[in-house]
């Protein structure tokens, strides 16, 4: 069949408004977005905004900013008309809506009313745009302010309404977006009602708080103890807010907000730096918490580039890039050993009477699981060599509080944990005679005032509990030393090379053939990073050099996380860019995490008080100490008065 040629036409002007409305309007959450953030170039102190079914039936925002005059109203309806660009100049966007195509969009797929007045005006002017056709201005009584109802949206549109979700999620989608704007203008009031649930409402705050009050409000109330504030400017973009410390995480990655010139974004650029700056604290299937703000010339950030306004295009993203990933490392560097507020929250939940805890001993393993400790790990500089790891005599236990506590071993000295004379007389069966005072001596070591504490005690060789000022400290030896012993090979990379040392008879491990020909194109890299290797034939490699911090490790289960290594960050043979902070130097960071694993001290490994306390001054000392390499805490803090309402004391 011949093609049939058809003269080319103008469309209809309400056509033209339908297919925009397609592109900036493409759900409730979309049309509240877009009536928003005009109230907030309005200026306005307080919006409230009202939905029902989902925003399908109603939608109506009510602001108190400047109002309109009965001409603006009439102009405000027509496609490309603005006030925001009093220029003409996009390349200096500073207002959040530009495009003149939000309220012509609104109107030609439902029926828009708006009712406006300004400071000036003694009265306020009304008008309906009813799918397209719009009516005439008339008067209305009105407050300064603009008020805009949408009903039946998408009723000119019906295919529309068969995409949408149900009301709940269109609901929930349009507090979401309520949320960024508001973490983005902490200054104004908003409201949301809806004719099922409770109203969400964020108070206007003030002081120089109010953006981390707001994040508060918006994150939860653990956010503000648990994250830390940050600024940094860097040729003309200034950075500013607060991040969740590493361990104050969530599953998916709604609750990272980012601003550029008080414009929330969901920016790929933006994700990626944080999802890179957060690396080697936190598990890959985890996300951080956080509020960031990008303030900048416009003329360096183009934000027309999407419909919707959620993208932006910076004219320097490198930059941009290496701002965010300076920054969230600097200040995670300068918050040390510190860990988030909930980690105690859910320790005091295992603690209290029923609640179900394991009852089988921790495995003596590493977290890669590949086998026991079987030899003395390195330490960093600073700390005392520890001891050959104590056999494990038999233990006797009892229950107590639900869960499972082995008693000390015959061998273990209690004065050396810290337990005094008193303590002695309780454990082994003596009681003191009546009225005597058991009270110690208020003699408090100087490491107590450390933040970490001082050493009491070690818990079945895994754990060590410190006691400062006003609590006690739970640290995981093991995760605890392996981010020293990452941190510590990181310094030596960067400095100019990792200490190695050579080995007396050089190890000959053998594999498969392609694991063997994939660390052989890996050599060059590996050298790097103190690991010399070459092939031996078929399905074999020659270990001559090893770093010293991992000199008595196990060279086969080294290779092994090596190659898991290799195959999650794509090392590939000549490699570009070995700089810190760039794609080759990220990948070797990951390569040293797997390989701190195995000069770090196992679970099992009895430690002297002396050890014991170096661990926690080198702690306190270590960037991200708070973490180990894959993300999980390696202390946790409780307080006294958390303590004492666990025995009713408060």
């Amino acid at each position: 069949m011949p093609p049939v040629l058809r003269p080319v036409r103008r469309l209809d002007p309400i056509l033209v408004d339908r297919i925009a409305a397609g592109e900036v309007v493409e759900r409730p959450a979309s049309a509240v977005k877009e009536l928003v953030e005009n109230a907030i170039d309005a200026g306005a102190a307080s919006i409230e905004v009202t939905i029902e079914a989902g925003g399908r039936r109603l939608i109506r925002v009510v602001d108190d900013g400047a109002g309109m005059s009965a001409d603006d109203l009439a102009l405000a309806v027509e496609r490309h008309a603005t006030s925001k660009l009093p220029g003409g100049d996009l390349t200096r966007i500073d207002s959040l809506g530009f495009r003149g195509e939000a309220l012509p969009s609104i109107g030609a797929v439902a029926r828009l009313s708006l009712t406006s007045r300004t400071a000036e005006a003694e009265t306020g002017s009304t008008l309906v745009v009813d799918a397209g056709i719009k009516g005439e201005v008339r008067p209305a009584p009105s407050p300064r302010g603009t008020r805009i109802e949408v009903t039946d949206l998408f009723s000119a549109t019906p295919a529309r309404l068969k995409f949408l979700k149900s009301d709940r999620a269109e609901a929930l989608a349009i507090a979401d977006g309520l949320r960024r704007l508001a973490v983005a203008q902490p200054r104004i009031r908003f409201a949301l009602r809806s004719e099922s649930g409770s109203p969400l409402v964020f108070s206007a705050e003030t002081g120089d708080d109010a953006a981390l009050r707001r994040l508060t409000a918006v994150l939860g109330p653990d956010f503000g103890a648990s994250s830390a504030p940050l600024h940094m400017a860097r040729e003309g973009f200034a950075l500013s807010g607060h991040i969740g410390l590493p361990s104050y995480h969530r599953g998916a990655g709604n609750q990272i907000h980012f601003t550029v010139n008080g414009r929330p974004v969901r920016d790929r650029l933006l994700l990626g730096a944080v999802r890179g700056a957060y690396a080697d604290t936190m598990s890959s299937d985890r996300h951080p918490v956080l509020g960031l703000a990008i303030t900048c010339d416009p003329a360096l950030v183009d934000v027309n580039v999407h419909p919707a306004k959620t993208e932006v295009r910076f004219r320097e993203p490198g930059l941009v890039r290496a701002l965010i990933v300076s920054a969230i490392h600097e200040t995670l560097r300068q918050v040390g050993a510190r860990n988030a507020s909930t980690g105690a929250a859910r320790t005091l939940d295992a603690l209290r009477p029923g609640h179900p805890s394991p009852t089988t001993r921790p495995e003596m393993t590493a977290h890669s699981g590949r086998g026991a400790w079987s030899g003395r790990a390195a330490l960093p500089p600073g700390l005392p060599s520890f001891g050959a790891p104590a056999g494990h005599a038999p233990a006797s236990s009892f229950r107590a509080g639900g869960g499972l506590f082995e008693a000390p071993q015959a061998t273990f000295d209690r004065a050396e944990a810290g337990f005094g004379d008193t303590a002695q007389a309780l454990f082994s069966g003596d009681l003191a005679p009546p009225g005597a005072d058991l009270r110690q001596p208020e003699i408090e070591p100087p490491e107590s005032e450390h933040p970490l504490g001082a050493a009491r005690a070690q818990l079945h060789e895994t754990y060590i509990v410190a006691q400062t000022r006003d609590g006690i400290v739970l640290v995981d030896q093991h995760a605890a030393h392996e981010r020293l012993v990452y941190e510590r090979l990181k310094r030596e990379r960067t400095a100019g090379g990792i200490a190695r040392q050579g080995l007396l008879i050089p190890d000959v491990v053998e594999m498969a053939p392609q694991d063997a020909e994939r660390l052989i194109a890996a050599a060059p890299d590996l050298d790097r990073l103190g690991l010399t290797l070459e092939a031996f034939g078929t399905g074999a490699v020659l270990v001559r050099e090893v770093p010293v911090a991992l000199a008595d490790s196990s060279t086969r289960n080294l290779l092994e996380d090596i190659l898991d290594a290799l195959d999650e960050s794509g090392l590939e043979e000549g490699s570009a860019d070995g700089t810190e902070g760039g794609p080759l130097g990220r990948r070797l960071d990951a390569i040293l995490s797997r390989m701190s694993c195995h000069g770090s001290i196992r679970a099992g490994r009895r430690l002297r008080p002396e050890e014991m306390n170096a661990l926690l001054r080198e702690m306190e000392a270590t960037p991200f100490a708070g973490t180990c390499n894959h993300g999980r805490p390696t202390f946790v803090e409780l307080k006294l008065h958390d303590i004492e309402r666990l025995f009713g004391r408060r």
